[in-house]
């Protein structure tokens, strides 16, 4: 036995195993699903949409900024030299512009308050149960599909100097005949009448829908509590109809400022001064003079941007109005 043999023997050393990182997770591949087609199908559906109103709507709104900003002219709309707000200043100083805002808002009240009057009281009389609804209801809308060519001629007929119905009517009781179209309060409510004949079946059956929403247990306990039904129409009817009162209201706004075939046709030549001394011209007669009948373009784009800002002005602060009325309501609750 050598000395070797006596010797202990070393135990093999234990390493620990080697740490590798785990595998990665395999992403599967990404599949187009069916949403994602059925997204693309919808862009496609809206598509025409918003290609009608870029090209008929958006441009054009950009394009008369755009052309108010230029000295431009019916002959070389685009050739026009950069004036700035010189279209705007002018505007601001043009006596005709101040006379045109005038009768436009006059014309405005005179036929949006007693249209909006009467077409409230006829959807209140149609919401009961009235033999013949649907009839009356197509006799209402009548007037909203007539022509605004043939509705005004025949009106200019019957306010008729000579030979009109109204003044026969007005000398069968008295009174003296009234120039219709050369007076500046006479022409303006003329107007006005035809704008209301026009539309008052329209938003009375606006309000007829917006009655007919109203739940009816309010009715059933107002009449059980002893209110007839001018009470029921008056505190419950109306507060329920504001939003859409305040509705009809900027849409009967807007409709005034746009005012044109009815002033336009009112005296019979198609002219656009709006009578002899500019007594009914409206702000929609000025603009189409403007470029059409004097070529300036520009200035009468102008005109454009200013009615923009008066509707502007108008649905922000019915905005305001109605913003104001929730907050006050949620208040109280």
């Amino acid at each position: 036995m050598t000395i070797a043999d006596n010797l202990p023997r070393t135990l093999p050393v234990r390493t620990a195993p080697a740490v590798t990182d785990p595998p990665s997770a395999v992403r599967p591949p990404r599949r187009r699903g069916p949403s994602l087609s059925r997204n693309r199908w919808g862009y496609a559906y809206v598509a025409p949409f918003f290609l009608v109103f870029g090209a008929f709507s958006l441009f054009p709104f950009l394009f008369t900024a755009w052309v108010s900003l230029h000295d431009a002219r019916l002959s070389d709309i685009s050739g026009g030299t950069f004036v700035g707000l010189d279209n705007y200043v002018a505007l601001l100083g043009n006596d005709f512009f101040w006379n045109a805002l005038r009768n436009t808002i006059t014309i405005g009240l005179l036929a949006t308050v007693p249209q909006l009057g009467l077409a409230l009281g006829l959807a209140h009389l149609l919401h009961y149960k009235l033999r013949g609804r649907t009839f009356f209801r197509t006799v209402m809308l009548m007037p909203y599909a007539t022509s605004i060519a043939a509705a005004t001629l025949v009106f200019a007929t019957l306010f008729g100097r000579d030979y009109g119905i109204i003044n026969t009517g007005l000398e069968a009781v008295g009174l003296d005949r009234v120039d219709w179209e050369s007076g500046t309060l006479s022409s303006q409510v003329a107007i006005a009448v035809i704008v209301t004949w026009r539309w008052t079946g329209y938003n009375a059956l606006i309000y007829l829908a917006a009655m007919q929403s109203i739940p009816g247990e309010l009715y059933e306990a107002a009449e059980m509590d002893g209110a007839n039904r001018w009470r029921q129409f008056v505190h419950i009817t109306i507060p329920s109809l504001r939003p859409t009162i305040l509705f009809t209201v900027v849409v009967s706004t807007i409709g005034a400022v746009q005012l044109f075939g009815e002033p336009l046709l009112f005296g019979g030549n198609g002219s656009t001064t709006g009578g002899g001394r500019n007594q009914y011209q409206t702000l929609g007669l000025l603009m189409y003079q403007q470029g059409w009948t004097n070529f300036n373009i520009g200035q009468a784009a102008t005109t454009a941007w200013a009615m923009f800002l008066i509707i502007l002005l108008v649905v922000g602060t019915a905005f305001l109005v109605g913003r104001s009325r929730t907050r006050r309501e949620g208040a109280r609750r």
